[in-house]
């Protein structure tokens, strides 16, 4: 076994822990104070392979990985930073007050964007299936309450209320018996994503015990399994050196043995973290097995602006058989005004690294949007009939029928989302608002049917 690959334990770092790092006392005051301050409202956590690998200290705050994952006082406005600031650092801190503040801001940020809670909770017997979302016919989320953590945390994170002890707005489910009993009754569903948090945090028998009853010859209409983890970003050692990493590559061969396509969701926002050795390594194990790595992430103010960054790291993916499959706008959510772009500089970039790369990563798909209606992915920037328009279409839709079918909105210099934009050429509404068959805000309940025909006790909705 080489150096890269000797087990080293892994070791997190948190707001309390955060003084033991070594990088700890080199920080200027100045960003060891935002990070005890935003970090009340904002998950954080690192570990030693990024701090130690990933992260250029003679260039902290600006080093994109540092920004990556360290609360900056900017991420707040800068009345509330003050207000928080306040209280943290009284010398008697009054717990309850810094709570309430907290709870406010957190509010204000939209926790749940795009219907999360609302719409995309399906029902069974009546009741909401917990730890479970069903916004697209084909794709079910499952969110395994050991798998909601993170090696690190993501500074832009879109799903940070599941580490903020926001409880109530929390997506967990102990085990699978539920989703099981669910899937069986909906065999138009071919694909299982199974998100956190990250479920690579979890050891291998934990993660087995999850995805085994998937495997089930009742659930044969499942074709595949999908694991969304940033691990092979910020603790590659997982797939390569971690205790059991030969058990989780045996796991993932039987996964594929059975006959399902396996594929993990490789979270990667910027090409640094694929240059360490280890994370190439792990690259190569993943799809040794016979899994498919597949790259997305979001594209975010301060940390990857540079599309020759972008098309350094899906060059560097392909090269060793991962395939890039998405750029995100960075969603409405959390810090959002930090990290958020405007639409047509998004668009620049994704066109200018897109025409750097060979067709082998033109698989890649963006900039889109996980927006309520669905994922709207532009197109392109034109003109037609003398109005300068972005041209959109839906990759996914919560109607099937408005998939693939382009649309226009007027052009917006500033809009950085979906919601900002408006119907071009004088429309009122954009056509799946006017849709009468399926409204924009109108979601079908779908009858679950058995082979034979009956309809199931369990009526569930799609949404």
């Amino acid at each position: 076994m080489n150096a890269e690959s000797m087990p080293v334990k892994f070791k997190p770092y948190t707001r309390q822990s955060i003084r033991q790092a070594p990088q700890w006392q080199s920080m200027p005051e100045e960003q060891r104070e935002a990070v005890q301050v935003v970090s009340h409202v904002l998950p954080f956590r690192t570990n030693e392979y990024v701090m130690d690998r990933l992260i250029d200290w003679d260039n902290i705050p600006d080093d994109p990985i540092y920004r990556l994952t360290f609360p900056h006082r900017d991420m707040l406005a800068p009345d509330e930073y003050a207000q928080l600031r306040e209280l943290v650092f009284e010398e008697r801190k009054d717990e309850r007050a810094i709570a309430g503040v907290v709870q406010q801001i957190r509010m204000r940020m939209n926790p749940h964007p795009a219907g999360q809670l609302t719409h995309n909770v399906p029902r069974m017997n009546g009741a909401p299936l917990r730890g479970v979302q069903h916004k697209y016919g084909q794709t079910v989320l499952f969110f395994p309450s050991a798998g909601q953590t993170c090696h690190a945390y993501c500074t832009f994170c879109f799903r940070w209320p599941q580490f903020s002890g926001m409880d109530e707005m929390k997506f967990d489910a102990l085990d699978t018996q539920e989703l099981v009993a669910y899937l069986k009754l909906h065999p138009d569903v071919t694909d299982v994503l199974i998100t956190g948090g990250d479920p690579m945090i979890m050891n291998t028998r934990s993660l087995a015990g999850y995805i085994e009853p998937l495997l089930d010859p009742a659930l044969a209409h499942i074709q595949n399994i999908r694991i969304g983890t940033k691990s092979v970003a910020y603790w590659p050692q997982r797939f390569v050196s971690d205790h059991d990493a030969d058990d989780l590559m045996r796991l993932f061969e039987r996964i594929v043995k059975a006959g399902k396509n396996l594929a993990l969701m490789g979270h990667y926002s910027h090409p640094a973290e694929l240059r360490d050795d280890i994370a190439r390594q792990a690259v190569k194990r993943i799809v040794g097995t016979g899994a498919t790595l597949r790259m997305q992430g979001p594209l975010i103010r301060h940390i990857n602006e540079d599309p020759h960054g972008w098309a350094e790291l899906w060059r560097t993916g392909v090269r060793l058989g991962a395939i890039p499959y998405y750029m995100f706008v960075e969603r409405d959510t959390g810090p959002h005004e930090y990290f958020q772009l405007p639409l047509a500089r998004a668009h620049d970039i994704f066109q200018s690294a897109y025409q750097m790369v060979s067709g082998l990563a033109r698989t890649v798909r963006g900039p889109s949007m996980s927006a309520f209606p669905g994922k709207v992915v532009i197109d392109g920037i034109v003109t037609v009939g003398g109005e300068k328009v972005f041209a959109l279409q839906f990759l996914q839709a919560r109607d099937p029928n408005w998939v693939r079918r382009p649309f226009y909105a007027k052009f917006d210099p500033r809009a950085t989302w979906f919601d900002q934009l408006r119907p071009a050429f004088g429309e009122e509404k954009f056509f799946f608002e006017r849709d009468e068959a399926a409204p924009a805000r109108v979601i079908p309940i779908l009858h679950a049917r058995h082979a034979d025909g009956q309809v199931a006790a369990a009526e569930s909705s799609l949404v």
